[in-house]
This record gives structure tokens, C-alpha cells and sequence, in this order.
């Protein structure tokens, strides 16, 4: 079956991969039962907060440089605009980038365009940004109001372009359509395949194509050892380097959740191949990164040499590490995919992996030949007793927390991490998606778990002050009660 079809929308996750979002149990059971798509996982009829792949989505476009982004939705939507600059701004300053201003209009729906229709404000919307900010390339964004009227955004996009003569480009994101955010970033890229992505005129078989989120500028050193130049994608891409994706050796991700679908699309489309093994976090896995790489672009023997010095560079300091981390027990809360890369580095600093939860998971994959990071991960670092599947749920979380106390809790998103300082356990937040990336991401990570434990009495006296917003009857009861849909008699 084609992985990728030319159709306005991808189809989402929990169809395309059979994605879950609840699953509690071991490692080693959770990937054999998914490998027969027949895992149990109760669901909880009860959420206490979400997310949207409407904003992944965002995140994606709007730090595609020279485009402006039609978010059509009510402005309450566009609520991350503010923090997506903030981002923009200082990522395109530490790559040495001109400064990235994200150029986003809200077309701002209201209660009576539900009724009537809001196309008028889109096209008021798309021609505004023409206006204000001369793009080179307009997306226009659904959210749930845009799709539940119906707005017809591919006629509406094709007028615009008639007047406009660039590409204005629909991205299908509403939130409703999925509980799996992560489907937003499949719809940005979706978009992007269609109608930016153009035939090789030329192959580069120097240029190696890497798909990651916002974050500094870690690959471009680390195989320029190798003589191989970055096309880092999308955020804070141009427009031709989005074009010329097709005419690189290879094509690389940093987490299966984010990019796996684009990345197959290239390989079956266009005949770009995939890297299927594991990204660069932890040394054992840099190692067959740098080798994968190396195979496409011809440089096996290079590549020896370069894992040769790497090891003997890192050696000393790792050793240091490693004799005052070792032993210290770790849990680590990330996106599907990403929190199995974390686990990893840590196993190299010789840190006790007790506990696992990642935001959602994905059944199968792409492709057959696509890489199984649970899979790496149980023969990286053995079975991981305590594994779940949560989308974020602090009322759940934290149970589990209170229940394991682990000497330190690693998180990717930023607003995880009070859930671990409020009960007192150092809690180191990633935030940035590259920064642990390779040799010296190992040693960053290790330095920064050091910090943390070192300043153990600070997160004692944070605990001590903070109260926790649950009653009586929700701490006496078990958090599995809730994960098998036991609401416990009202409120929690």
C-alpha cells in the first residue's frame, strides 16, 4: 500500500498506524502486543487537559522562512503565535540565521460564520498578509470551527493563488478529526509534499536531509566531520531548500513521531532513502547513525575513524559521569518516540531507567523496514517494568510519580516539568529537541543531571510549599482505578 496518496488531507494516525493513547504495563509486552495491533489499553473517560495538531502543525509552518500563516480559526487558536516568535527569534539567532519574524493573521471566526460561512474573512485574511508581509508562500491553516462548516479551503486556496501567483497552500489540521496531535505534524508535511517538494534537477550527494523541530544547530558540526552538509527541514528552511529535498543522498529524522511519514513519502516518491536506524542520542546509537549515513554517502571508512576519535575524546569525561551519576534511578515523561531516545543517553551515563510514559504510541509503522525504537530500546537497556501510555494527564501522572519517587524526572515539554518539582524530584527539561543530539549531547545530558542533583534541597523546599489540587478521596485511591474508567464518586 502507497504511503503517500495525493489527496487534500493524510489520514490520521488512529487509522493510518493504529495509534493509542493508554496503555500500562512493561516494555517488552507493550511491543510484542503491539507488533499483533491488540494491545490493552483501557481508555480513561475523563481528560483533564490536551493538546491540538492544529499547533503542531503551526509549529511546523510558521518558522518556514518567507511564509506567513492564515490560522482560520477564532482567535483563541493563534494563542501560541506569541511564543512560536519568541522561538523563531532566538534559534535563528544561535544558527547565525537573519532574525525570523513568524508572520501569522487569525482570521478570526465568530458564532455567526459558523452559521454563515467565513470565507469572506479568509480571503480578507489571505490578502492582508500578502499586504503586510510580501511571503513567498501562504498556508492556510483549518481548525475544528473552519472543518465543522465545511469551509472550502482547496477552491478558496486556487483563487487566491490565481491573484496572488505563488503558492497558497491548505494544511488539514483541526483538531477534532484526532486524538493523536502528532498527526498535526503528518498534515504540515502532507501539505508540504503536495505541493512545495518538486523532482530532483540534480542529486547532492553530499547534503543529507534532516527532519527536527526548532532547536540549535548540533548536526552541522557533527557530520561536517564527515564532509556532509544539512538540509535541516522545515523549521527555519527556505523555500528552496524545501525543493531540493529530493536531490539529497539521504534523508534523516531525529524522533519516528515527528517525521517518519515524510520520510517514507521521499523514499517511495522520489526515491530519497530513509535512514532506518536509530537517531544519534547515546553513543551506541550515534554509532550506527554516523555508519547509516556513511553507507549512503560513501564514506564507511571516514565514518571508522570518526567513531574511533569521538570515543576517545568523550572517554574521559563520560567516565567521570558516569562514577557520580551511576545508580541514580531516572523516569523519563516525552512524545512517543523521543522519550525512547532520552532513555538511552541516560543508559550510557549509567542511570537506572525505572520507568517510562510517553504521550501516545504508534502500532506499526510506515513501512515495514521503518525503525522500532521500543524495540531498540528493550535491546539497548533491557526490559522497563513501569511503561505507560498517557497523553499528558497530571491527575494520573503524578500518582505514578508519588508511587516510584525516582531520583530525577526527565520531560521534553516544558509544562511537564512542575509536575515533578511540585513533588520534590529533580526534574530536567529538554525543551530543546537537538541539544543531547551525538557524542556531545551525552556529555551536555550528564553535566546537566549533575546540576540537578546537586541542588536536590531546592526541589525539597519547592515540594514543601506546593499544595497539589486533589481531594481527599483521589490520593487514598489507586490511579489504575481511573485508567479503567472507575471515576471515583465526583470530583477528583
Amino acid at each position: 500500500m502507497s504511503v503517500y496518496k495525493d489527496t487534500a488531507e493524510v489520514e490520521v494516525r488512529e487509522r493510518r498506524l493504529d495509534a493509542i493513547l493508554s496503555y500500562k504495563g512493561d516494555a517488552k509486552t507493550l511491543n510484542v502486543q503491539s507488533k499483533k495491533r491488540k494491545v490493552n489499553c483501557p481508555e480513561s473517560s475523563y481528560s483533564q487537559c490536551s493538546q491540538c495538531s492544529e499547533g503542531c502543525a503551526e509549529g511546523l509552518i510558521c518558522h518556514i522562512i518567507d511564509a506567513a500563516v492564515i490560522s482560520h480559526a477564532p482567535i483563541g487558536c493563534s494563542l501560541g503565535a506569541s511564543s512560536r516568535h519568541i522561538v523563531g527569534r532566538a534559534v535563528s539567532k544561535s544558527r547565525g540565521l537573519p532574525e525570523h519574524k513568524v508572520q501569522m493573521i487569525c482570521s478570526n471566526i465568530n458564532e455567526e460564520d459558523t452559521v454563515y460561512g467565513a470565507s469572506k474573512k479568509l480571503f480578507t485574511a489571505i490578502y492582508e498578509a500578502d499586504r503586510r508581509f510580501k511571503p513567498r508562500v501562504i498556508f492556510l491553516q483549518s481548525s475544528c470551527a473552519s472543518g465543522i462548516i465545511g469551509e472550502d479551503m482547496e477552491s478558496i486556496a486556487r483563487q487566491a493563488e490565481e491573484k496572488l501567483h505563488y503558492p497558497v497552500v491548505p494544511v488539514y489540521c483541526e483538531g477534532f478529526k484526532s486524538t493523536i496531535w502528532s498527526t498535526g505534524f503528518d498534515a504540515a508535511f502532507h501539505a508540504v509534499l503536495r505541493r512545495l517538494v518538486k523532482p530532483a534537477q540534480k542529486k547532492q550527494n553530499d547534503m543529507v536531509n534532516i527532519f527536527n523541530f526548532t532547536g540549535s544547530n548540533t548536526f552541522i558540526p557533527l557530520l561536517h566531520k564527515l564532509g556532509l552538509r544539512v538540509n535541516y527541514l522545515l523549521p527555519m528552511a527556505t523555500l528552496e531548500q524545501i525543493a531540493s529535498v529530493t536531490e539529497a543522498a539521504c534523508t534523516a529524522h531525529i524522533c519516528e513521531t515527528l517525521a517518519t511519514y515524510v520520510a517514507a513519502a521521499l523514499e517511495e516518491q522520489y526515491s530519497v532513502p530513509e535512514v532506518k536506524v536509530q537517531p544519534p542520542f547515546g553513543i551506541d546509537w550515534t554509532d550506527e547513525w554516523v555508519r547509516e549515513i556513511a553507507r549512503y554517502t560513501d564514506r564507511a571508512k571516514l565514518a571508522e575513524q570518526l567513531i574511533v576519535q569521538e570515543h576517545k575524546r568523550i572517554q574521559p569525561e563520560l567516565e567521570k559521569l558516569r562514577e557520580l551519576l551511576k545508580g541514580k534511578t531516572v523516569y523519563v515523561m516525552s512524545g512517543d518516540a523521543f522519550a525512547h531516545n532520552l532513555a538511552n543517553i541516560a543508559k550510557d551515563l549509567d542511570l537506572n531507567v525505572i520507568g517510562l510514559s510517553t504521550l501516545h504510541h504508534d502500532l506499526h509503522f510506515e513501512t515495514k523496514e521503518q525503525i522500532n525504537s521500543l524495540e531498540a530500546l528493550i535491546e539497548s537497556v533491557g526490559n522497563i517494568k513501569d511503561v505507560r501510555v498517557c497523553n499528558k494527564q497530571p491527575y494520573r501522572i503524578i500518582k505514578v510519580l508519588q508511587r516510584i519517587s525516582p531520583d530525577v524526572l526527565i520531560v521534553r515539554h516544558p509544562n511537564l516539568a512542575p509536575m515533578g518539582m511540585k513533588l520534590g524530584i529533580p526534574t530536567l527539561s529538554e525543551g530543546d529537541a537537538n541539544f543531547s543530539i551525538g557524542y556531545d549531547g551525552v556529555l551536555k545530558f550528564g553535566r546537566r543531571l549533575l546540576d540537578l542533583i546537586t541542588a536536590e534541597k531546592l526541589f525539597g523546599n519547592i515540594a514543601k510549599h506546593a499544595r497539589l489540587p486533589y481531594n481527599s478521596r483521589w490520593r487514598e485511591n489507586d490511579v489504575d482505578d481511573v485508567l479503567n474508567n472507575r471515576m471515583l464518586g465526583g470530583e477528583l
